[in-house]
């Protein structure tokens, strides 16, 4: 054996590079990974212990490591391959023997993906109170009950993944205390119920060590707790069956406004706008730089409250990436066809490199001079989607929008509404060349195909067709052959490249 492999750090780097998937979600590179690290392990005393350690580092159910016991194995891997999870019935649990085979194994996991509760009668002779999983880190736990969960419950987690808001909540923060990533998702799709946002809340406060946290509405005791954590960065809420209000109010716990000094990334999607506006009217975010929202409005004086309150959280000189989706519920708005004012709140966030805004229920206004003011105060553009209803005719030209586009230099991805009747673009004559994805559309008919086709390939020479983002004019179709016609007769007057 080479000396270099003697030194720990050298071959722990060559096994980290076999163990390397390149595609996770392809099966066959994930099998032929754990194949050569299988290999690596019986090659010689030097490997074998960190080649296990690489091998049983993520594990995806308990099968695995019950079918290291002998009994259970041709239980489990039937003709080759792992079985349903009936196998599991009326089998003995594990002896004291076999469970010393479990625990070898198990204290080498770093990673734990648990789906199913079908095996865990299979481990009642491992005490309740102990842990099974010392080294365990990351633990995704997609049921609805608690039992045995503490056999999971390391000194070591750093990631929790729960699926339920339950009574043992507050046992997970209080025993994994270096928590830095929780994250709690509801498995069913029922509405939190006031009990279980207060425990969640609670819960949340015994948490002092959180980097990222992920889950329903919190009350703003919790919030004000969440602002006084150092290594906070990311923060998401979401209840997506709340409609209208919340069990409880939020506005009515605050006094004063919270910072959130180090806070980069917020996501809220609850369908209860007041939540939202409450929380961003008292909080502030200065190193705020990715935004994503859901919600649902009532009204357009809602709407008004919702934007300025958003305008309003101090993430102007900082904000990059803004995502806002207003979830359409028909006649519940009572707005259809309204007019949605929305752009002026967002000229303040000067930063803005992404910007999408999707409202199916109204027509977002934007016109020429709108969009050219936009335009000026987001130089940093690279993504603009603006997409509301398509019930009113679209106010912005060619020529607005070739005017607003020069003071875009690094915009790529463009998705608006457009007003295709008028072909003059006037002495907008420059090619916007970083432009390579646009989706537009109208509510009116295009009558000169021919006109507009043209006016889109000189002026955008990288685009090779326009996308369509409802299918209401199929003229867009007839555009991008016309497109398609242009680009080929350039391509045959200028002949093939010549070779170097």
């Amino acid at each position: 054996m080479h000396q270099a492999l003697l030194i720990p750090e050298v071959f722990l780097e060559i096994f980290a590079h076999v163990n390397h998937v390149l595609n996770p979600s392809s099966t066959g590179e994930k099998a032929l990974a754990r194949k050569s690290i299988a290999a690596l392990a019986t090659t010689c005393k030097t490997f074998h212990e960190p080649a296990m350690d690489f091998l049983w580092s993520k594990v995806d159910q308990l099968e695995p490591l019950l079918g290291c016991v002998t009994r259970l194995h041709p239980l489990i891997y039937r003709r080759g391959s792992r079985c349903d999870n009936t196998w599991s019935r009326d089998v003995e649990p594990l002896s004291a023997y076999e469970a010393r085979q479990f625990l070898r194994h198990s204290a080498r996991i770093r990673s734990l993906n648990i789906q199913s509760d079908h095996f865990f009668h299979l481990l009642s002779i491992i005490p309740i109170e102990k842990c099974a999983f010392p080294k365990l880190r990351s633990l995704t736990w997609k049921l609805s009950t608690v039992k045995y969960l503490n056999l999971f419950l390391s000194r070591t987690l750093h990631r929790c993944s729960l699926f339920a808001i339950n009574q043992d909540l507050k046992n997970i923060v209080t025993r994994c205390t270096a928590l830095e990533d929780l994250s709690i998702k509801k498995l069913n799709f029922d509405a939190s119920t006031a009990d279980e946002l207060s425990l969640l809340s609670d819960s949340v406060r015994l948490c002092k060590q959180l980097v990222t946290l992920s889950c329903p509405p919190l009350g703003w005791v919790a919030w004000e707790h969440l602002s006084n954590l150092p290594n906070l960065v990311r923060v998401g809420v979401r209840d997506v069956q709340i409609r209208g209000t919340l069990p409880w109010s939020l506005e009515r716990d605050i006094a004063y406004p919270t910072q959130f000094l180090n806070v980069t990334t917020l996501s809220l999607q609850v369908y209860s706008a007041g939540y939202i506006t409450a929380v961003m009217q008292h909080s502030q975010f200065p190193s705020l730089t990715e935004l994503k929202i859901e919600t649902d409005l009532v009204s357009l004086e809602e709407a008004e409250q919702f934007f300025r309150a958003l305008s309003d959280c101090k993430a102007c000189q900082t904000l990059q990436q803004l995502e806002i989706t207003i979830v359409s519920f028909g006649a519940r708005s009572g707005n259809q066809g309204g007019f949605l004012t929305v752009v002026p709140h967002l000229l303040c966030f000067t930063q803005l490199q992404t910007l999408r805004l999707v409202c199916h229920f109204s027509y977002i206004y934007l016109d020429n001079d709108l969009l050219l003011e936009a335009a000026s105060n987001w130089p940093h553009l690279r993504t603009l989607e603006i997409e509301g209803s398509c019930l009113h005719p679209s106010t912005i030209t060619f020529r607005g929008l070739f005017t607003a586009l020069r003071l875009c230099p690094h915009l790529h991805t463009l998705r608006v509404l457009i007003d295709p009747a008028d072909t003059d673009i006037g002495p907008n004559k420059i090619q916007h060349t970083s432009l390579k994805t646009v989706d537009f559309d109208t509510s009116s008919t295009i009558v000169n195909i021919a006109d507009v086709s043209r006016i889109i390939f000189n002026a955008l020479p990288c685009v090779d067709q326009v996308n369509r983002f409802t299918r209401r004019t199929k003229e867009w179709d007839e555009v991008n052959r016309h497109l398609k016609y242009l680009k080929g007769a350039t391509l045959h007057v200028a002949g093939p490249a010549s070779s170097l």
